[in-house]
């Protein structure tokens, strides 16, 4: 998400973070598979895990969740007022490629992508044919 607002020059316009509703790896770097992948699509994944806060409900104006169970736990979490704010991230859950092999890296990202760029259109983000931006 980060390489296409700077592509779209919306860097300043639009906040991104990640989080995980667990907390086993927090602190930890991205998974070297799925670094590896980013990077030969010129990514650099250089931020660390942490866990969902209370005051990300706050924070952020959407929390999206990768699958349906991550969804049911975010709005677990979510004080009542904030539910709203949370969503799934695409119509189709994103599968974890922890357990698979490389490959499924390379799908996952392909999905985040495609997910990205539509999520920024359906929020008014989006370019016309010449690359201007619209909204």
């Amino acid at each position: 998400m980060r390489a296409l607002l700077r592509e779209r020059g919306l860097e300043s316009e639009v906040e991104v973070d990640s989080a995980g509703t667990g907390n086993w790896h927090a602190g930890e770097r991205a998974d070297r598979r799925a670094a590896a992948a980013a990077l030969r699509r010129g990514v650099c994944l250089d931020g660390v895990a942490r866990q969902v806060t209370p005051e990300d409900f706050e924070h952020f104006d959407l929390l999206l969740a990768m699958d349906s169970g991550h969804l049911a736990e975010l709005r677990r979490m979510a004080p009542p007022a904030t539910s709203g704010k949370v969503r799934l991230f695409t119509d189709a859950d994103v599968p974890d490629p922890y357990y698979g092999g490389e490959p499924g890296f390379e799908t996952v990202l392909d999905m985040v992508e495609a997910g990205c760029t539509d999520l920024l259109d359906s929020l008014g983000f989006g370019t016309d044919r010449d690359g201007v931006r619209q909204g």
